[in-house]
């Protein structure tokens, strides 16, 4: 059973008193000049608690890197990371070879378009890790309000794919995982020796992926949620939605094809209306402990 705490029960002293190791924090970086800059002085305000906050950008033409150092983050361009791999095949693809510049023994990956940011975000994600015992994966849970072109709120209405995709497919196919209020947010912790042990899907799908291998790797029982009340970002247009679904439910299909549940051996391809056919990204990366040589950084 999914554990469920809230972010004030994890006060930044009592952190600071748990902790025995690194803590690393990555920031996936796309076009989020405007956001990301409070996020890094604010997460680098928790001394004593972080040790390291690494910008992953993918050439971003805004300056996002060039705002992330400026506040203080360690940057680096995602295609320099591993370049030997060839180019980087979307978020889940930097977030693994994060793992390469990351020194953190507890890693904590945040989306880089949260506006508003505040430090809870980052001692709620470790609080479960540091103080309760037999957790080593941490989801963020919010409520997510649908905003509009000009940052106004609009109401509920944010986390379309979670809500109309993946909490279907999750409560169908894997009940134990239905109570997690966000199973696809990109606010995640967990100890780096467990995301070392799993594979990770190469694009929209990662989050789908990842909280599968970590179910299978530790059970359903080491995984916790911690409520850090309200996330405001930028939401996607209707039209790239279909897609990210699509990625959700080709990524469940194929852990049912996996354990035997589903015989179809591989689904037609997403069709968009028009008969447009946009790239959905359904590839991965080994887990790194797999690796006899880990790429170079």
């Amino acid at each position: 059973m999914v554990r469920s705490f809230a972010h004030g029960e994890f006060p930044l002293e009592r952190l600071r008193e748990r902790k025995r190791e690194d803590v690393t924090v990555v920031l996936p970086t796309r076009e989020v000049a405007d956001t990301v800059g409070a996020i890094v002085e604010r997460t680098l305000a928790l001394e004593g608690l972080v040790d390291q906050v690494l910008v992953v950008d993918a050439a971003s033409a805004d300056g996002s890197a060039e705002v992330a150092a400026a506040a203080g983050a360690e940057t680096v361009q995602e295609a320099e990371l591993a370049a030997e791999l060839g180019p980087v095949l979307g978020k889940g693809d930097a977030m693994w070879r994060a793992l390469l510049r990351a020194r953190g023994g507890l890693v904590v990956y945040l989306d880089s378009d949260t506006r508003d940011f505040s430090a809870h975000f980052v001692t709620g994600l470790l609080g479960p890790l540091l103080c309760e015992e037999g957790v080593e994966f941490v989801k963020g849970a919010f409520r997510r309000p649908f905003t509009n072109g000009d940052g106004s709120s609009g109401g509920p209405g944010g986390g379309r794919v979670t809500e109309l995709a993946a909490r279907p497919l999750l409560s169908a196919f894997y009940p134990d995982l239905a109570a997690l209020v966000q199973p696809l947010a990109g606010e995640v912790a967990a100890r780096r020796s467990l995301l070392e042990r799993i594979p990770f899907a190469t694009g929209y799908a990662v989050e789908t992926t990842m909280l599968l291998d970590v179910r299978d790797a530790v059970g359903t029982g080491a995984i916790a949620q911690v409520d850090l009340e309200q996330r405001l970002n930028h939401h996607q247009p209707l039209s790239a939605l279909g897609p990210m679904a699509y990625a959700v439910l080709a990524a469940v299909c194929e852990r049912l094809q996996r354990e035997g549940r589903l015989q179809e051996e591989r689904l037609a391809p997403f069709q968009a209306a028009g008969g447009v056919l946009p790239e959905v990204e359904l590839g991965q990366r080994p887990p790194l402990a797999s690796l006899e040589h880990a790429p170079s950084t």
